[in-house]
């Protein structure tokens, strides 16, 4: 069977998240949806269908054909890459498989596949559009908050499935397990003393190479990616999933770190996803409640929308700065290489490639200077800015130039 992902127009409304990355390669639970997604379609002859921003990007990073079907000789998987997929693909029937309107899949056979040979996503999506329709409840992935409400039940899920448990690398007598004997330490990674694993509600599965620092609290259900750091005093409550290569410390709960970022120092960090190549100054804490307890609106793309949830922290572009001592606001969106100091109440949206000084956005020193920085920031991580992520990074600066400009202007004349 061949297997078609593709990204829908809904990639607009998960920014700023998905702007400098397709939106299958977001994080919920232990994987990206692109991992769910290939394991549940068990095969690996892939076709992916991506912005066109975004192809040599695709190209670059995947050994898979990217915006391109050929060779239609057997049946055929197509899936919107934002499916939180959970269960086996139906495969019994040719059809397009919807939740509500939204297309989630589609199966087609053989005979049928030649059809979408060579056809571009939008003849792919109209042929979809014309098969048999069966409705399912299925978990699409329309905002960012999705991602963070769905992450802790999917953390147990995964630690279930995987069938990991036990201890590969270095974990100190001195250090304690509160609850089941549901961990999983990969080998390399280390468990200093005084460090409390507490699997009271949920497993807690350690990737290679971490290491965990003494007197921190790690309570499941939690996912520690590769070579990330768990700093020294930290408390990781329930509920997070921290992507590899990150250095987290303070207080950080129900949030997604989608990796190689820092939040070293102490503050809190809440219901939050929080992009690549991010640095949180000391003392950075964001609202994730609202003091008359009602639901939580974010800023998508400059137009505030309901999220309908009580909690809802943060979410935060990659390569964004703040400064010591930043507050953000409940429900605050903040785009991509943005720097921002603090001072007063924070607005709760944040135009990619701004600076906020002094209660003002500005354009800072411009686009060079902030590659610049980018590219210091990830050779700190031992990465270097390929010239597809740098086009991509170019690409999003045009993209987002209009909304930029209005906040900048909006805020010029103040004194």
């Amino acid at each position: 069977m061949k297997l078609i992902i593709f990204e829908s127009d809904w990639w607009i409304n998960l920014t700023p998240l998905s702007y400098t990355r397709p939106v299958f390669e977001l994080r919920c639970g232990m994987y990206t949806l692109l991992e769910r997604i290939v394991e549940k379609a068990k095969t690996r002859d892939i076709t992916l269908f991506v912005r066109d921003y975004l192809f040599e990007y695709a190209k670059k990073n995947y050994q898979y054909a990217i915006n391109t079907f050929s060779h239609a000789d057997e049946d055929v998987l197509i899936v919107d890459g934002r499916f939180l997929v959970e269960s086996d693909f139906a495969k019994d029937r040719e059809a397009v498989y919807l939740c509500g309107d939204e297309i989630v899949y589609a199966f087609v056979k053989k005979q049928n596949a030649v059809k979408i040979e060579g056809k571009n996503l939008a003849e792919i999506i109209d042929f979809m559009k014309g098969l048999p329709h069966i409705q399912i409840d299925a978990k699409m992935m329309k905002f960012p908050w999705n991602l963070v409400h769905y992450n802790g039940e999917m953390i147990k899920k995964d630690f279930s499935h995987c069938g990991k448990k036990g201890i590969e690398g270095i974990f100190s007598p001195q250090a304690t397990v509160k609850g089941p004997d549901d961990i999983y330490i990969a080998e390399g990674a280390e468990v200093h003393p005084f460090v409390v694993l507490d699997t009271s509600s949920g497993p807690i599965y350690i990737d290679k190479d971490v290491k965990i620092f003494p007197f921190s609290r790690i309570e499941g259900p939690c996912y520690i990616g590769s070579e990330t750091h768990i700093m020294t005093g930290a408390s990781i409550r329930e509920g997070n999933t921290i992507g590899p290569v990150c250095r987290v410390g303070g207080e950080i709960e129900e949030s997604i770190i989608q990796g190689y970022s820092n939040k070293y120092h102490d503050g809190f960090i809440g219901h939050a996803y929080i992009g690549e190549f991010v640095n949180l100054g000391a003392l950075t804490t964001n609202s994730d409640l609202k003091n008359d307890y009602s639901s939580v609106s974010v800023y998508v793309n400059g137009k505030i929308v309901d999220t309908e949830d009580l909690k809802v922290g943060s979410f935060i572009g990659d390569h964004t700065k703040t400064s010591i001592g930043t507050l953000f606001n409940t429900g605050t969106s903040v785009g991509v290489m943005c720097n921002i100091t603090a001072g007063g109440i924070l607005p709760k949206f944040f135009p990619s490639f701004t600076w906020y000084v002094n209660n003002k956005f500005m354009k800072g020193f411009g686009l060079e200077m902030m590659l610049k920085t980018a590219k210091a920031a990830m050779e700190r991580r031992k990465r270097v800015l390929s010239k597809e992520e740098e086009d991509v990074i170019r690409k999003v600066y045009e993209l987002t130039a209009d909304l930029r400009k209005a906040y900048i202007k909006k805020t010029s004349s103040i004194k």
